[in-house]
């Protein structure tokens, strides 16, 4: 059986966009067309290259420290591409933990999120992937993410509602099963807004 492949497919992609062109009644070598083929596998050996990354690895280095206390980063910006329509999807990640005798280093935590979003996704998967590798590999006693994103598949096609706005969480730990912990996380997580309305 063969292994994962390191990195996409540019050959691959290069005729498959080709092919769409013809199919849409375009003719892939006209000028402005030529060296779209070529422009597209590009953009998607950037837009999916965390296909070919272990986010855990960011959270392997961490740092033996003494602190209880909750740690929160907010608006890590993000982009990604939903599955069902291979159009993006954007926006902001949140994310809270409680420490347990280790922490990450803040740039680790968007780096998590850089690695899950470059894949074909949803938020959904992405929400809970980012708290349970935050969760797993920190053995921390609690984890809160939010995410807030525009979908494109929403916004450009479909319904088309530009403006609309999808909100997902994931709560694990004391975030989860203590209800005075959870209202502090999301206090912070949200800066005290509403992220409603």
């Amino acid at each position: 059986m063969k292994g994962k492949p390191k990195r996409v497919d540019i050959a691959a992609i290069e005729q498959a966009v080709q092919r769409i062109l013809q199919a849409i009644g375009e003719n892939p070598q006209r000028e402005g067309l030529r060296s779209t083929p070529a422009r597209v596998a590009k953009m998607y050996e950037e837009m999916f290259s965390g296909m070919f990354d272990d986010p855990r690895k960011h959270l392997h280095v961490g740092f033996t420290e003494r602190y209880d206390e909750m740690v929160v980063v907010r608006d890590i910006q993000f982009h990604s591409m939903c599955e069902h329509h291979l159009l993006p999807f954007m926006g902001r990640a949140h994310i809270a933990y409680l420490p347990k005798g280790k922490v990450a280093g803040v740039s680790k935590l968007a780096r998590v999120v850089e690695s899950c979003a470059r894949r074909p996704q949803l938020q959904e998967r992405l929400t809970t992937q980012i708290a349970d590798l935050i969760m797993g590999e920190l053995d921390a006693k609690g984890v809160g993410v939010i995410l807030e994103a525009t979908h494109t598949c929403m916004t450009i096609r479909g319904v088309r509602k530009p403006g609309s706005i999808v909100v997902t969480s994931a709560m694990r730990g004391l975030f989860k099963s203590n209800l005075a912990t959870r209202t502090e996380a999301i206090n912070l997580l949200t800066g005290g807004r509403s992220l409603i309305g």
